[in-house]
């Protein structure tokens, strides 16, 4: 044992090296730069897209802008090439402190085929991102002209060929950089023909007092405006009432499973008649009866574990402020980092739960530990990145990107896995079930409909997400938009309300269900917990038909398959919630009574 640990050890360190090194989670060109005036400064242009399609983004260069004479790529993180992002040097010359005015970057003859890419562009609301000393750039691309109420095809399309660029410094630095078009300087692309276009640009320089630490605040500030924020206490206050209403109904319940139990105690004749609360007593023999599939159930409340330590993580990180604005890619880096990391506590708490149900067979529960989550993900990636291929967007990775993603999952996350299973099947712990288990199972009796699985798991679920709900909308602006979210602070109270609500309402309905002398608890109480996450996939609806302008087969795709794959992550995340809640509930309750 003393040398498996050990074992652990030094590879997770060494799984952590190289976790470092494949995800680039030090940047060695991150903006900390002092410049000289007229040091170069380059402008990297990332991608353009439809402004209501997040995810169908393309590259800049895939537009026929002007060509740089030496096209030159910036090298990007594994969290970068994930996010879609492909930095090219832009065209323009920013040079520090140099100013220009309607500088020519090239004169262009477009034909008609570019002019209709163009024109497409623009009838779409196309934007563009750049990165200037890792600020962001952004703005569109041209704009459409329709009278009201008038037939579409009359519209008037053009084309934006003067950027304005305006850059604040404060001594040696960079501050802050904002681009503008201007209005009178436009291409008409309405007909099919050949167009020659000057593409120009100024530069304009101005001093500012804002010091250097302190230039990302105006990204953070637009989501911490006061009426933001009153919606979003508005939304805490609502999830705390909840909180403390079951928290009020839960201690009522178990003040009187308890004082009902002393009163047993103290006259046993006289608590024969109490049949709701010998409905529980009765089924002792049955309640710790392991559950159907328990290999399938170990893996599920392993897999859970691990989604609950990375949420942990990640809120651990944000809360530090590592995830800042336009921090390109830290995010997705820390995920895929810590899912990989973390990967020994699903293998050591599905193999461990599975030695106390007694199982045999552990590395088939480590396999399926291991392809619970993952499998589902790996299948939706196949099939969007094949879609995005198809469309040739930037969400399509790079082989190489894969080829990384693979050798993290071989070299980092399966042995760190297998580790975890070796040391919990090894482990020494028992069950602990305060009651012993009859040798054959009771019949459970009849039950009204509303006590089955599914509206049982419907009123789970309702409570939950009605605690959340009003946050998800902020998250969904954020993640499926272009707002953005860093109040992570309240972000991490709703989150904490969340775990507490699932555990109160898969305990009051775990109570429920044994009073009705229905001992199969285990799946029920999971399944019960997990059950948020399908309302937050009917949120999903909600948001894409009636909250959002998306379109399209693949930003469709997109959203749809990633939230099933985040929904599903939610389910088994709040179902290991649930079921622990559960667990400790029935021990309790069942260490009060005295077992024959």
């Amino acid at each position: 044992t003393v040398r498996m640990e050990k074992m652990m050890i030094r590879w997770l360190g060494v799984a952590m090296v190289v976790m470092w090194a494949a995800s680039g989670v030090v940047r060695s060109d991150s903006s900390n730069h002092k410049y000289k005036a007229g040091e170069e400064v380059p402008l990297y242009a990332n991608k353009v897209g439809p402004f209501h399609n997040p995810s169908e983004t393309y590259r800049y260069l895939d537009l026929p802008f002007c060509y740089p004479a030496n096209l030159k790529e910036k090298k990007e993180a594994l969290g970068e090439v994930l996010n879609g992002d492909r930095l090219v040097v832009a065209p323009y010359k920013l040079d520090f402190l140099v100013e220009k005015n309607s500088e020519t970057v090239c004169r262009k003859t477009l034909e008609k085929e570019e002019v209709a890419k163009f024109r497409s562009a623009v009838a779409k609301d196309y934007y563009f991102q750049m990165y200037y000393d890792d600020l962001p750039v952004w703005g569109f691309l041209g704009k459409v002209d329709k009278e009201k109420d008038s037939d579409p095809s009359e519209s008037k399309y053009y084309l934006f060929k003067h950027l304005h660029f305006e850059i604040l410094y404060n001594k040696d630095r960079v501050i802050e950089i904002n681009a503008r078009t201007d209005s009178n300087a436009l291409v008409d692309l309405t007909e099919d023909k050949e167009v020659e276009v000057d593409f120009k640009y100024t530069v304009e320089w101005k001093a500012t007092n804002t010091p250097f630490e302190k230039r990302m605040d105006k990204y953070s500030q637009s989501s911490s405006l006061p009426h933001h924020l009153e919606i979003h206490w508005f939304s805490i206050i609502n999830s705390c009432v909840t909180v403390l209403l079951l928290t009020g109904f839960l201690a009522t319940i178990l003040m009187r499973v308890l004082k009902n139990d002393f009163v047993k105690y103290a006259h046993d004749e006289e608590a024969d008649d109490d049949q709701e609360e010998s409905g529980w007593k009765y089924i002792h023999g049955d309640v710790f009866r392991y559950p159907k599939h328990k290999s399938l159930f170990a893996a599920a409340l392993g897999s859970g574990t691990q989604l609950f330590t990375l949420a942990i993580f990640i809120f651990i990180l944000s809360l530090v402020g590592v995830f800042y604005p336009y921090n390109r890619g830290a995010l997705f880096t820390a995920l895929v980092v810590i899912y990989a990391l973390t990967s020994g506590i699903a293998g050591y708490t599905a193999s461990s739960f599975h030695h106390q149900l007694e199982g045999t067979n552990w590395v088939r529960n480590l396999l399926l530990t291991g392809c619970l989550f993952c499998g589902p993900l790996f299948l939706t990636f196949c099939f969007l990145n094949t879609v995005a291929i198809i469309y040739s967007a930037t969400a399509a990775l790079p082989f190489g990107t894969i080829v990384v993603i693979v050798l993290i999952w071989t070299l980092v996350t399966s042995p760190l896995l297998v580790m975890g299973g070796i040391a919990g099947k090894n482990s020494k712990a028992d069950f602990q079930a305060p009651c012993r288990t009859t040798k054959y199972p009771r019949e459970i009796p009849p039950l009204p409909w509303y006590r089955g699985t599914l509206p049982q798991m419907a009123m789970a679920g309702f409570l939950p997400f009605s605690a959340i709900y009003i946050e998800l909308y902020y998250i969904f602006a954020s993640v499926w938009g272009h707002r953005i979210y860093t109040i992570y602070s309240i972000l991490f109270i709703v989150f904490i309300i969340l775990l507490i609500v699932t555990a109160f309402i898969t305990v009051a309905l775990t109570y429920f269900q044994l009073a009705a002398e229905d001992h199969e608890w285990w799946w029920r109480s999971f399944l019960c917990g997990g059950s948020t996450g399908l309302f937050i996939y009917g949120y999903c609806l909600y948001y894409y038909y009636m909250r959002s302008d998306m379109s399209g087969f693949m930003q469709t795709s997109f959203f749809f398959g990633y939230m099933a794959c985040i929904c599903y992550g939610f389910f088994l995340m709040l179902g290991a919630v649930g079921f622990r809640a559960a667990l400790l509930f029935v021990r309790h309750i069942y260490r009060s009574i005295k077992c024959e």
